[in-house]
């Protein structure tokens, strides 16, 4: 499944798009808009998108997960060599370490991901800033010929802007296309 971006200059469009994309088959679930104008999405029932698409929750969480569990691996070692507590501890404490350090580093890094702009919409950030309307529309086999055509013909206004091979990889680049107009 691709994700396709189009960048639209207001709400008015916003809301025809959305119903054009409902006319050839793309559900709710499938559209996302991102903009500063919440409000204005929710009046006219256009699907906004969520903390996952927003925030970088999933990335810093993992990056977070890894961080905790190499140190609870170098933590677990340097007590199995130190010895602190003694010769006879079992490996479940020592797994122990690992688990509940791999925990803490996924709560701090999710912590952080609250706090941060997915990074793939920092290409867009200065767009949604100035108050256009971003469109995560995900398209299933088939149907990105489709969509591309129909914002083509219906919607000059708007701009493909990227597309995404899956937005749910959190670790892969969005990169915005250097000439949007061509489709």
């Amino acid at each position: 499944m691709k994700c396709l971006y189009f960048l639209t200059p207001a709400l008015k469009s916003a809301h025809t798009i959305s119903d054009d994309l409902h006319a050839v088959g793309v559900d709710d679930w499938y559209i996302h808009v991102i903009s500063k104008d919440e409000a204005g999405l929710q009046k006219h029932r256009i699907h906004s998108s969520n903390y996952i698409e927003t925030l970088d929750i999933v990335r810093s969480g993992l990056t977070g997960a890894f961080a905790g569990f190499m140190a609870g691996v170098v933590g677990a070692v340097v007590m199995a060599s130190l010895q602190p507590f003694g010769p006879n501890v079992s490996f479940a404490a020592y797994a122990g370490v690992v688990v509940l350090a791999t925990c803490f580093g996924a709560w701090v890094g999710g912590l952080v991901g609250i706090s941060t702009e997915n990074k793939k919409l920092e290409p867009f950030h200065d767009d949604i800033e100035s108050g256009k309307y971003l469109f995560l529309i995900y398209a299933r086999k088939g149907m990105g010929e489709v969509i591309k055509a129909m914002m083509r013909a219906k919607h000059p206004e708007s701009v493909h802007v990227a597309t995404d091979r899956h937005f749910v990889d959190p670790f892969g680049d969005v990169a915005r296309r250097d000439h949007p107009a061509s489709g």
